[in-house]
């Protein structure tokens, strides 16, 4: 599951792109690109990974995700069954910090977005009043000239930066902050965590994986990303337990070992420091 450096095609004619995706699911390898982008679920729903965040996306989700952030939207098992009558659609703008001219997001009336843009190199999920404005916005835009779209574009960039709830999703910035060959550890650490954090993971295999000693990976990982490594694989584990308790019939037994974790007093200990709730009282407050 390595993360692949996805190209978004643009023509010369546009300053960013709108695109509109209506497939059967959407594009499932882990990937990231220079560009920021928007994203409105319009029908479908899976897992998504942005950074070092695990959680389910559905209809209605709307995520801004920063430049070169690792990411995927991975629809669930049942889309890619034949003859299942199931929709991947979305709405994505895709733009560069530099999109509408180097400085333009500099100016005194637009630095308010600079900050927003800056906020997104963590991923971040657009939710309440906001979310709901963002997406009457966004189900319109296709349907405009090149200079409509442009002006709904800067209001959609002005609605959010204006929510001041707005959810970080990724512990992490893979963007500028780290030199080419740091990104490139960083992001062969996580797609060995991602793809293997429900078995066991060894200190000494990961630090491999960076093409590191134990020591200097602990030191280098700490120094990059503000917490341990242990820390880091138990957010992932916890991450893809909570998606499990709201989406499958298992008990929290069940879900503690296919999460990786060997001991349920340790997953449950590691579950309250992480959500602040018990397995059981995380059900309870987040079922619909």
């Amino acid at each position: 599951m390595k993360p692949l450096l996805f190209r978004v095609p643009k023509s010369d004619e546009e300053s960013f792109k709108v695109q509109v995706d209506d497939q059967d699911y959407f594009y499932d390898p882990l990937h990231f690109h220079p560009e920021l982008q928007l994203t409105l679920i319009l029908e479908s729903k899976g897992t998504r990974f942005i950074g070092d965040s695990i959680g389910s996306f559905k209809a209605g989700d709307v995520f801004l995700i920063g430049p070169n952030l690792p990411h995927v939207f991975r629809n669930d098992k049942q889309y890619y069954e034949k003859e299942n009558n199931l929709r991947a659609r979305a709405i994505s703008i895709f733009f560069t910090l530099d999109s509408l001219g180097k400085d333009f997001f500099s100016l005194p009336e637009t630095i308010h977005i600079q900050k927003l843009l800056k906020k997104s190199s963590q991923g971040i999920k657009i939710k309440h009043k906001t979310r709901t404005k963002v997406i009457h916005l966004m189900e319109k835009i296709e349907e405009l000239d090149k200079f409509g779209k442009l002006l709904q574009f800067l209001k959609i960039l002005d609605v959010i930066s204006h929510d001041h709830e707005l959810e970080c999703l990724s512990s992490i910035s893979f963007g500028s902050s780290f030199s080419e060959s740091d990104s490139k550890k960083i992001n062969d650490v996580f797609e060995y965590v991602v793809k293997n954090f429900s078995n066991e993971i060894k200190l000494d295999d990961v630090a491999s994986v960076a093409n590191l000693s134990t020591t200097a990976f602990c030191r280098f990982f700490k120094l990059r990303t503000r917490k341990t490594f242990t820390q880091f694989l138990n957010e992932i584990r916890i991450g893809h337990a909570c998606k499990l308790l709201l989406e499958e019939d298992l008990n929290i037994t069940e879900i503690c070992y296919q999460c990786g974790f060997n001991n349920i007093s340790h997953f449950n200990r590691q579950f309250k420091n992480i959500t602040s709730y018990t397995p059981t009282d995380y059900l309870r407050v987040h079922q619909n």
